[in-house]
């Protein structure tokens, strides 16, 4: 199964960067390989002040090896060795009608003093975050996601969509970093699912990124905007970064477990901007996307 699901995400990175750089018609993605020194490596891309994107990363990684602390101390073992890979992007567009998207899809093995593996799972997601939420883009995404994983389970959806809107909670702020999507985690094998049946349906969801995200950027990437707009954005990614650096479990393992900074903080925008106490005005755009973001919204 790694095997395959590592083959499977390094096609999938090849197509999704394929398809960015087309649509951003100016930059191009910059690889870097890099080893860790435990055990593994990864292909980092990265793109930046193209016409579209301002920044963006997508990434693939495979590590191995002995489990680190922080791993150990969750699963309540004292030793261990492990096998992980996954894609991660994110992607921080200029145009601030444009929204912020981040994606992951992710494997895990345990393995025993044999070398048995005695756990495995699969996890991951893809959530949006705008600026200026304009609802037909809102739908469009939770249509897709929900049209994904109808093909495997009519539960997966409802389920799945409430676990990203849990999960991407700004507890400090009482508020939601984006509109959601999906998040799931521990997929592994049941009475009801084997292992193929995780692959098949987290592959699925991979499969369908493109179709959720490009039509919206597609849409939105040539619109006017002024000055106090993009600065609306900025004040927003500001919050995107708290998240990111207070909550998030992936960057925060990443940082316990001497992972590659670059890659773990590719997820960062820019250019962000930080107001004391900064309230929209009532009855405007931006206020609506607040309020929305204070109580999250089922879209379909």
């Amino acid at each position: 199964m790694k095997e395959q699901f590592y083959q499977y995400i390094q096609n999938l990175q090849d197509t999704i960067t394929s398809k960015l750089e087309a649509v951003d018609g100016k930059a191009k993605f910059v690889e870097d390989l890099w080893n860790r020194p435990e055990g593994g490596g990864g292909r980092t891309r990265v793109i930046e002040n193209g016409a579209v994107f301002e920044k963006g990363g997508v990434n693939i990684s495979a590590v191995e090896g002995e489990l680190p602390q922080a791993l150990r101390d969750n699963f309540g073992v004292k030793e261990g060795n492990f096998f992980a890979c996954g894609l991660s992007l994110v992607l921080h567009p200029k145009n601030p009608m444009v929204p912020t998207v981040h994606a992951n899809w992710r494997y895990f093995e345990m393995y025993d003093d044999q070398g048995n593996v005695v756990t495995q799972w699969f996890g991951g997601g893809q959530d949006l975050t705008p600026y200026y939420l304009l609802d037909e883009d809102a739908k469009h995404f939770h249509s897709v996601c929900k049209n994904a994983c109808d093909k495997h389970n009519q539960d997966f959806y409802p389920m799945y969509k409430k676990r990203c809107d849990e999960y991407f909670w700004n507890a400090h702020r009482d508020e939601a970093r984006g509109i959601g999507g999906l998040f799931f985690d521990y997929l592994k094998e049941t009475d009801e699912f084997s292992l193929q049946d995780r692959y098949n349906f987290v592959t699925e969801v991979g499969n369908s990124f493109l179709e959720s995200y490009i039509p919206i950027v597609e849409k939105r990437k040539e619109l006017k905007y002024t000055a106090s707009q993009r600065d609306w954005q900025e004040v927003r990614r500001g919050r995107y970064v708290e998240f990111n650096l207070v909550h998030d479990k992936g960057t925060l393992f990443g940082l316990k477990t001497n992972g590659r900074i670059e890659s773990i903080l590719m997820s960062l925008p820019p250019k962000v901007q930080w107001h004391y106490n900064h309230i929209p005005k009532e009855g405007s755009d931006e206020a609506y996307l607040v309020s929305v973001l204070q109580q999250p919204k089922n879209w379909i």
